[in-house]
């Protein structure tokens, strides 16, 4: 059984449709989390098909589905060809991904993802790895912390925010989420609070977990890992991810624009599918995480 701890996938039929499956086809779902994805997925597969999930998350271990069809496996997405590989795969028919963080990871205080709950500075979603919230708050420098509230918290007052964590810390290292909260409680306000701390939040585990890098990384692993016809369809919470997802479909480059021939044209190594799809309203209504879901489709050519 699933963990009901794990929340209701987001566009689950969306997402799983857009993979085009084949009863016969390899698959990889590379956010496995509560396996809801990972279920859909199995349903339409026959016989012949294959399944393979990618968690980094120890707690998602829990969620390990029993069939023959389907091999978990506890590793970083950003490892997705050098794993497969192990398991004999070279090519496979779609990955889907889920790029948000899972109810559980939000709900167990301890992990310190939540701005609900007093816990230590933490936000690793693998708990093996050695940098922490704590981390990034107590020993960045102040024009490395300016750096990720700007770019990953599209904070405005990140430079004054990076200079009072720097000074507040001199006397006593900031090693909870209620602290960092009275640190910077001069910037929350009381209309926008939960605001503010969520891309304050939302800046610190980016950094912590790498996660534009890592959309990076499995982004450039595409075209070589899908066959022809093959198809990704990624779910991303924040512009951005979504920019990065939207532009390496539209060019197959993160920045800049592709060379083109004398006729203006220039080659792809994908195309979309459609076009940006987001949740109904009802679904907003049953799962307020959906709220900021954008879902994107492409084949490989």
């Amino acid at each position: 059984m699933m963990n009901m701890e794990y929340h209701n996938p987001v566009l689950l039929k969306e997402t799983v449709d857009g993979l085009n499956i084949k009863p016969d086809g390899v698959y990889v779902d590379v956010t496995f989390g509560g396996g809801g994805h990972s279920r859909e997925i199995l349903k339409r597969l026959g016989e012949g098909g294959r399944l393979f999930a990618f968690d980094q998350d120890q707690d998602a271990l829990a969620n390990a589905i029993d069939d023959p069809r389907f091999t978990l496996i506890n590793e970083n997405f950003r490892y997705i060809k050098r794993f497969l590989r192990f398991y004999g795969v070279k090519e496979v028919d779609g990955v889907l991904a889920d790029f948000g963080v899972s109810s559980h990871q939000f709900d167990v205080a301890e992990r310190g993802f939540s701005t609900r709950f007093e816990a230590d500075l933490d936000m690793r979603m693998n708990q093996k790895e050695g940098l922490s919230a704590y981390n990034v708050v107590n020993e960045y420098e102040e024009e490395q912390l300016r750096q990720m509230f700007l770019q990953y918290g599209e904070l405005r007052q990140a430079p004054a925010m990076a200079r009072i964590i720097v000074e507040a810390r001199k006397d006593d290292p900031i090693k909870t989420s209620e602290r960092l909260k009275e640190v910077l409680k001069r910037f929350l306000g009381h209309k926008k609070e939960n605001k503010v701390l969520a891309q304050i939040y939302q800046a610190i585990r980016i950094e912590v977990n790498q996660e534009i890098e890592v959309l990076k990384e499995l982004l450039l692993q595409m075209p070589e890992l899908l066959k022809q016809g093959g198809r990704l369809s990624f779910i991303s919470y924040h512009s951005l991810e979504d920019r990065l997802v939207k532009r390496f479909i539209r060019n197959g480059m993160f920045e800049g624009e592709p060379e083109r021939d004398m006729f203006g044209n220039f080659e792809v190594p994908l195309k979309k599918v459609g076009g940006l799809i987001v949740p109904t309203k009802e679904e907003i209504a049953q799962n307020s995480r959906a709220r900021s879901a954008k879902l994107r489709i492409a084949e490989k050519l």
